[in-house]
């Protein structure tokens, strides 16, 4: 399973490629907003992204109309190859998708939250489809249940379209998702670091580091 950071934070995508395991980057109008503060705007912000990531970047449209978001799409595509343009899940965005699709664009659809609007985005063509599992725990239903059961439909027709488990909370999120088979995980920067994180690992350094400095130095030739 892929990881890609959801943020367009440079100091966080700048650690997290440095780790050696981000494949990509998801970024929303909220995320994009806190970062265009002083000298910088959105081209500037999008093409340093683009310099440190050679994986998928996407960036959502803010139109609402088909026509109008293939046309944002475009313009966002010519900022670099390896854009991906998110459209929402709506009839409209079902729309653009088609469209873009025949285009060669490659597109996300953003906020499934269904199985039905995840074949629906399929069938017209995304890419990607993004079910956010996150908001879905927070009205009391199992966002990782329909992880499963998008999988599930997937595999049944051989569906090509990637999933993108969105919305992501907590590293069980992020493991659930793998053991179900999800393409690809989006996390905070915050839900990364603490994959990596376990207290037996850190209580195992520091014996073995103290029982080092035990050792006769003079016995430590190379």
């Amino acid at each position: 399973m892929k990881f890609f950071l959801d943020t367009a934070n440079i100091a966080e995508i700048e650690e997290g490629v440095s780790w050696g395991c981000v494949d990509g980057i998801t970024t929303n109008p909220t995320l994009i907003s806190k970062e265009l503060v002083g000298n910088t705007n959105f081209k500037t912000l999008v093409k340093r992204i683009l310099d440190i990531v050679d994986g998928p970047l996407s960036l959502e449209v803010t139109s609402t109309s088909s026509d109008a978001m293939v046309e944002e799409a475009k313009r966002l595509k010519k900022l670099g190859d390896n854009v991906v343009v998110k459209i929402p899940t709506t009839v409209e965005g079902l729309k653009a998708l088609k469209v873009l699709k025949a285009r060669n664009i490659d597109t996300n659809a953003t906020l499934v939250f269904s199985v039905n609007q995840a074949i629906m985005v399929a069938k017209a063509g995304a890419t990607y489809a993004s079910p956010f599992v996150g908001r879905l725990d927070d009205i009391s239903e199992d966002g990782m249940s329909l992880i499963e059961d998008i999988r599930d439909v997937y595999d049944n027709y051989n569906i090509e379209t990637k999933i993108i488990v969105a919305s992501v909370r907590h590293p069980i999120h992020v493991r659930d998702a793998a053991l179900i088979g999800a393409d690809i995980a989006t996390m905070p920067f915050e839900v990364f670091k603490k994959l990596i994180n376990h207290p037996k690992t850190d209580e195992g350094l520091k014996r073995f580091l103290a029982d080092w400095q035990k050792i006769d130095k003079s016995k430590l030739v190379f």
